[in-house]
């Protein structure tokens, strides 16, 4: 990574970044990924499908930076390309924050096929599309930082979970993939792969009315600002691509990984999917 990129993403001050978008940026990381970056006064343009709450975020910003509001809904079509027509509009970014998403809890053969198709094209077409439509400019002025808000959940795969588990792994193999494309030519691509996360709407679906958060001991949440936090700092350091933040997510990981220890605990998980336990 060439030192200029480096100094957008000093660790321990404001990120020194001129022009910013991000996704689902009225609540959790997306949101707090907007107010991290509007401390260094960097130009917003934040995106989501409630408009009450991007007004909201933008007048808590008010004076710290500019900021633009589109309302659109990265679910549908229309939605998908307004957000693409805005980015290839210009001016470049330095930053695409793709943090858009949401969960189910259900056995796939039992939720709406809309539901489904509808997590497919926020957590993969919106994400790769939006990459696109950004890349360009970024590889022509040869720096630039794209972020992938993927999941622990992209490790490990049960009942319930199918498609939220699929899309979240196709994400972090497509920023492996493409990371190995565009780094040499200066260009940062990033899995964040967060765990159980405070602060966002991720639980308050219908999906998880029956999800009792509350049994979770605290040590194992973490709050937005501090994934956030993590991404930044990796960027800093020009990588790794994929970013985990928490020490226990890194060791759950891990554990999911390992040839022996990993199947065991794949197996244990799938259980208790299977058992609605989780």
């Amino acid at each position: 990574m060439s030192r200029s990129l480096a100094a957008l993403f000093a660790p321990d001050e404001p990120p020194r970044i001129a022009s910013a978008l991000v996704t689902v940026a009225s609540s959790g990381i997306g949101a707090a990924f907007a107010r991290r970056l509007a401390a260094g006064g960097t130009t917003l343009t934040l995106l989501a499908r409630r408009e009450e709450k991007l007004a909201q975020l933008a007048r808590e910003l008010e004076g710290r930076c500019a900021v633009e509001l589109l309302a659109c809904d990265l679910s549908s079509e229309a939605g998908i390309a307004a957000a693409c027509a805005r980015v290839e509009a210009g001016p470049p970014l330095d930053l695409l924050v793709s943090a858009a998403g949401f969960g189910t809890r259900g056995l796939f053969a039992e939720i709406e096929p809309e539901r489904s198709m509808a997590m497919v094209r926020l957590h993969v077409h919106a994400g790769v599309r939006l990459t696109r439509a950004a890349l360009p400019a970024m590889l022509a002025r040869g720096r630039g930082a794209i972020v992938h808000v993927a999941s622990l959940g992209a490790f490990l795969t049960t009942s319930r979970y199918v498609t939220y588990s699929a899309t979240k792994a196709y994400l972090t193999t497509f920023c492996e993939g493409l990371a190995d494309e565009v780094s040499a030519r200066g260009v940062l691509v990033q899995a964040l792969c967060p765990g159980l996360t405070l602060g966002t709407d991720f639980f308050e679906s219908p999906e998880y009315a029956s999800f009792r958060y509350e049994r979770v001991p605290r040590a194992f949440w973490q709050r937005p600002e501090a994934v956030v936090e993590a991404s930044l700092a990796a960027l800093a350091r020009g990588g790794p691509t994929l970013v985990i933040p928490g020490l226990h997510n890194r060791a759950l990981a891990a554990l999911l990984r390992a040839p022996l220890l990993g199947r065991l605990a794949r197996r244990g998980l799938a259980a208790l999917g299977r058992h609605g336990l989780y």
